[in-house]
């Protein structure tokens, strides 16, 4: 992970799924999490998400266990608040796998490696995002507040994986599945089922799917 060191603070929680290129907004209050949050602004501004398994709540103030991939983000503004606590944005950076953690109180460190993932040049994935293009122009997807943004997004020269990771991160519900897309390190597999969920949220699309934001918190 050029540029980033390879041993970070692990932030595990049970219904967030980070991506690359996708901004967080969080707010912290747990106090090993505070200082979390005080060591990494004064040093790297990185960490990485972690989602935590099924049967955390039994462990949660302890070491309860979480997927081994990862998504490694940097805090890109911050803001401490009277009563200590913190508000941050958290960029996406990579997908990265926990080679070992390392002791550490209060919070977690892990040691962690990028997902090796298959090479793959822009105009094979071509299919792909012209699949996109039509999802946000032509199904009921192009009825969402958040479909003129993502017309222009393909529209630019961004590419088709960073684009689908900003999809995944802003449009899927199901945590279960955007784990696994973090997981997948064959781009073109992964976006082929990006496209596939995104078909399928099309058919059943309704007017409660205009509760998505409005901003895909895009940098």
């Amino acid at each position: 992970m050029p540029g980033t060191p390879s041993l970070l603070p692990l932030f595990p929680l049970p219904n967030v799924v980070l991506f690359p290129r996708a901004i967080l907004p969080l707010h912290i209050f747990e106090p090993r999490y505070k200082l979390m949050t005080s060591d990494v602004l004064t040093s790297h501004r990185h960490l990485a998400m972690a989602l935590l398994r099924p049967g955390w709540e039994k462990d949660y103030y302890g070491k309860p266990a979480i997927e081994p991939i990862v998504c490694v983000g940097e805090i890109v503004s911050a803001e401490q608040l009277d009563n200590g606590n913190y508000n941050f944005l958290l960029q996406g950076k990579q997908r990265a796998r926990i080679v070992r953690e390392v002791p550490h109180d209060p919070y977690r460190l892990a040691d962690l490696e990028p997902v090796d993932e298959t090479p793959t040049m822009e105009i094979d994935l071509e299919p792909h995002r012209q699949s996109l293009v039509k999802l946000f122009t032509r199904t009921p997807l192009s009825g969402l507040p958040l479909a003129r943004q993502f017309r222009e997004l393909l529209a630019t020269p961004i590419n088709t994986p960073d684009i689908a990771d900003i999809l995944a991160f802003n449009l899927l519900e199901d945590i279960p599945t955007k784990q696994e897309l973090l997981e997948d390190g064959d781009v073109s597999h992964r976006i082929s089922r990006l496209i596939q969920e995104l078909t399928r949220l099309s058919s059943t699309f309704n007017s409660a799917l205009r509760g998505y934001p409005a901003d895909p918190g895009m940098n």
